[in-house]
């Protein structure tokens, strides 16, 4: 094991490609929802907490939220586009196809009462985003407005699931051994709703059953 460390880059290198990478790769995952982001922040910080190197984790919490932001305000951008456009955009279409019915007009519903908290939580539940900012689109928010609810929702995003990188990191001594820990963690937190409503669908679809 120690050869083997040796062979590893030193961390001025590690840091050198995976900060470039960390930042893209969140930016992406922002504008295309399927790249697993939560689980590249996470294990960005199992990495950055077993370095010596200072404000490490400083510096992937800033990465991550920034990322976020901008990927957040492109995809928003590009939504108003599409909702002005008279022909309508296939973006805007993916986005109502990624957005359950009911989910968005939950949605709308909140946001029209509780506009900053709706935006935060819906970073920070898992397949939240999308039917938000859908629903921001629709009802016309500003790109400015949605701007000052979006810094603290990926404020928050960014510190929860670099909290779920130091838990990781802490709790082995070894960097890979965090960061399964940590992507195993995200996975299950990603699952959690989607079981939650399953659930609460069969047990609906029983409790029908039994009336009749």
């Amino acid at each position: 094991m120690g050869e083997l460390a040796a062979r590893l880059p030193s961390e001025s290198t590690q840091q050198a490609v995976g900060y470039p990478a960390l930042f893209l790769l969140v930016a992406l995952g922002a504008l295309v929802p399927v790249v697993p982001t939560g689980a590249i922040v996470s294990s960005a910080a199992v990495v950055a907490f077993h370095q010596t190197l200072p404000f490490a984790l400083l510096v992937v919490f800033a990465l991550a939220a920034g990322a976020a932001l901008l990927g957040d305000v492109s995809l928003y951008w590009l939504g108003q586009r599409g909702v002005r456009s008279t022909n309508g955009s296939r973006l805007l279409a993916k986005l109502r196809a990624r957005a359950a019915p009911d989910r968005l007009e939950h949605a709308r519903a909140r946001l029209r009462t509780h506009r900053v908290s709706v935006l935060v939580l819906s970073r920070l539940v898992p397949a939240g985003r999308i039917p938000v900012m859908l629903a921001c689109l629709l009802d016309g928010m500003p790109l400015r407005r949605f701007l000052r609810g979006d810094i603290p929702a990926c404020l928050a995003w960014a510190a929860t699931y670099q909290l779920i990188g130091v838990l990781g990191g802490s709790l082995f001594a070894r960097p890979w051994q965090g960061v399964l820990a940590a992507v195993t963690l995200t996975v299950l937190v990603a699952a959690a709703p989607a079981a939650w409503r399953r659930t609460r669908g069969h047990s609906s679809e029983n409790g029908r059953s039994a009336d009749r």
